[in-house]
């Protein structure tokens, strides 16, 4: 075994991974099908072609029919779906992998197409004024519904729900994708969350919906088998921008998860160029890894290289690769061996089928020698 970091094992008191090379989450939009259900010959060879990683997270899944804000995107709400995905984690797991599944909901970042012409739900009445991709193509999104306290209760009750059929499922854990402008994310913006009572307001009130949904979780799977997702400096994605109160809400709510037994936190560097934001933080992992006890993952833009120097440099326990997974199946081994990765084709992300998805191929055991 190389002595490169990303290839070390990991073992803490909540996780225990032959290496430290995670797959990110990745929207892929393949579940083209009525009930939006994950297949054996589609999803299913997906991951296991995968499980070399010392960690499989999914696919953003839809906790309830109201998160939904994209097409052919699979659920994790229904009795077909928890069915689909027992095949999936079946063989995963067959390979000796480990797969987490990411529990999403998109909130305004949606088209009233999705919810029999209802609106979508947001912690506020703002418009992100962005264009989603609905069976009729690109539409401009509405002003979304803000969430009365009803909505609010029911949407918490939806990631448990989501959470105890991750467990009927055979996912060895959940990440709660709290990131990226979807609705967690919007609940702790300034710039997407007006609301006066409980749920905004102050930084404590802006995370308060986050920690809901997270101790309603725990009472279905240990905390020990839950994962969060964060971006701290997103700014001008899905009409979010940062302000002063930005990194100090991601603050709080990372240092107050030092609470928590998770199994990790999920961070992500900056999507876009924020050096000329005098309130952006431009290295996530070296700004938050003094603020968090417990197992801290990277993502975003990391090469072998730079994924090996984070590590070194004590700035996070794990790395986590998105696009290098999607044409790499034996991402690790070719790390391992220093061998050459194969590009992606961006033209297939998210169409339906087989190509550029399970057609990507491995190197073969002579070309490893």
């Amino acid at each position: 075994m190389s002595k490169q970091a990303l290839l070390n094992s990991y073992n803490s008191k909540n996780l225990n991974l032959k290496n430290r090379v995670v797959m990110a989450p990745m929207t892929r939009s393949r579940a083209n099908n009525e009930g939006n259900t994950p297949t054996d010959d589609l999803q299913g060879i997906y991951y296991e072609q995968r499980a070399s990683a010392g960690l499989i997270i999914t696919e953003g899944s839809q906790v309830s029919p109201r998160a939904v804000g994209y097409i052919n995107t699979p659920g994790i709400h229904t009795k077909a779906q928890v069915e689909g995905w027992k095949k999936v984690t079946k063989r995963v797991h067959n390979k000796s992998g480990k797969i987490f599944i990411q529990l999403w909901h998109v909130g305004r970042v949606s088209h009233a197409d999705f919810h029999n012409g209802e609106l979508p739900l947001a912690p506020s009445p703002i418009n992100p004024n962005e264009e989603v991709y609905t069976s009729e193509g690109l539409k401009k999104t509405p002003p979304p519904k803000e969430m009365t306290l009803s909505d609010i209760n029911e949407t918490i009750n939806d990631f448990k729900n989501a959470a105890k059929n991750a467990v009927e499922a055979g996912f060895d854990g959940v990440e709660i994708h709290s990131s990226n402008g979807y609705l967690f994310h919007q609940f702790f913006s300034g710039t997407t969350n007006n609301r006066t009572d409980n749920y905004g307001g102050s930084t404590e009130n802006k995370a308060r919906f986050f920690f809901d949904v997270l101790d309603a979780v725990k009472e279905v799977i240990p905390e020990e088998k839950i994962g969060a997702r964060f971006n701290p400096s997103l700014n001008n994605v899905f009409g979010m921008t940062m302000d002063e109160q930005t990194i100090p809400t991601f603050e709080y709510i990372i240092k107050r998860l030092n609470d928590y037994n998770l199994a990790y936190v999920h961070l992500s560097e900056p999507f876009t160029d924020v050096s000329n934001i005098p309130y952006a933080v431009t290295e996530i992992a070296k700004h938050f890894r003094p603020l968090y006890h417990g197992t801290l993952m990277i993502n975003a833009g990391f090469t072998q290289e730079k994924g090996n120097a984070v590590i070194e440099a004590g700035d996070a326990d794990l790395v986590s690769f998105g696009k290098l997974y999607v044409s790499n199946p034996d991402l690790v081994e070719r790390f391992e061996n220093n061998m050459p990765l194969a590009d992606w084709n961006q033209d297939t992300f998210y169409t339906p089928g087989p190509e550029g998805y399970t057609d990507y191929p491995k190197v073969t055991n002579a070309q490893y020698v």
